[in-house]
């Protein structure tokens, strides 16, 4: 089975999305400055989980908590967050943020891979690798030369933030076998298991000193990394699973940039070079074809005329 297309309401999901995760970046330079990674990732995650369950026992939806789910919870926790999350924060110590993005770009092409590999709910199409490709090129166009930083040196980094990509398209595997589940229960199970397994790390690194001496902007971007871009962030994504399919909500990798160079123009003053556009026509090109559109609207003209 295909991908479903994008419908307005999936759209819509896909861009708010996208601004969410293009916001997180913002954040968490500020909140990183105080914060090592560890501790943030923690902090996001736990208060992130701790917020959903909140929302669970407010809306009145449960969670099932039988030792099945439970360890499909803790697979997903550390596919979808602990590995990603520690290897691209590891992997951008040592090469540039726009050569990071355009690594995690790769995102949707694991994705079509492993679920071509081992499911047969979607499959790869030459139109789907090449509107992926298009994509990545949109992001390195975007940011330029900072793309090619690092790139001739820094070997594992770049592994590190491949791998991380390769890991999300793992997570966008389990999350399609876990998918019958209410996107807020799934979310609740994941963003709790992902506080579980990073428990040991946080007693290893000890933060109580950099938790007392964090500022009140620290604490106020964490309070909004893990509410609005990690709990709100991932019902979104969860739904957008479930009406547009896995490729399709991984593809929000190529819209972070995006949402990132624009929200920098807004509230930074940063300027939109033409490299800015072009790359943004690039990457909502390449979405367009990845969700099918454009294609079938040519086939279908094709057909009319013929």
């Amino acid at each position: 089975m295909n991908a479903q297309k994008l419908d307005w309401l999936a759209w819509s999901i896909l861009l708010l999305l996208g601004t969410l995760w293009g916001g997180a970046f913002f954040f968490a330079k500020i909140a990183v400055a105080e914060l090592d990674p560890v501790t943030l990732v923690f902090l996001r995650v736990a208060i992130a989980a701790a917020a959903m369950w909140c929302f669970l026992l407010v809306t009145r939806q449960s969670i099932p908590l039988t030792a099945k789910w439970i360890g499909s919870f803790l697979l997903l926790g550390f596919m979808n967050n602990v590995v990603p999350f520690s290897l691209i924060f590891w992997g951008q110590q040592y090469i540039a943020s726009g050569l990071a993005s355009v690594l995690n770009a790769f995102t949707p092409i694991f994705t079509m891979i492993v679920m071509q590999i081992l499911s047969n709910e979607e499959k790869l199409t030459v139109t789907k690798l090449i509107a992926a490709i298009i994509g990545i090129i949109g992001v390195a166009i975007m940011v330029g030369n900072d793309a090619l930083s690092g790139a001739s040196n820094q070997v594992l980094p770049q592994l590190a933030v491949l791998g991380a990509a390769l890991s999300y398209a793992f997570g966008a595997f389990i999350i399609m076998r876990l998918k019958k589940l209410p996107p807020a229960a799934l979310a609740t199970g994941q963003l709790t298991a992902s506080t579980i397994l990073l428990i040991p790390a946080l007693i290893y690194m000890a933060p109580t000193q950099q938790l007392m001496a964090a500022s009140a902007l620290t604490w106020s971007s964490v309070l909004v990394l893990a509410l609005a871009c990690t709990a709100f962030a991932y019902i979104l994504y969860f739904q957008l699973f479930k009406l547009a399919g896995a490729t399709n909500a991984a593809s929000v990798t190529l819209l972070i940039p995006v949402s990132a160079i624009i929200l920098g123009a807004i509230f930074l003053n940063e300027r939109l070079e033409p490299n800015h556009w072009l790359g943004m026509a690039a990457i909502f090109i390449a979405l367009l074809l990845i969700d099918g559109r454009l294609t079938s609207r040519w086939t279908n003209k094709q057909q009319a005329t013929a």
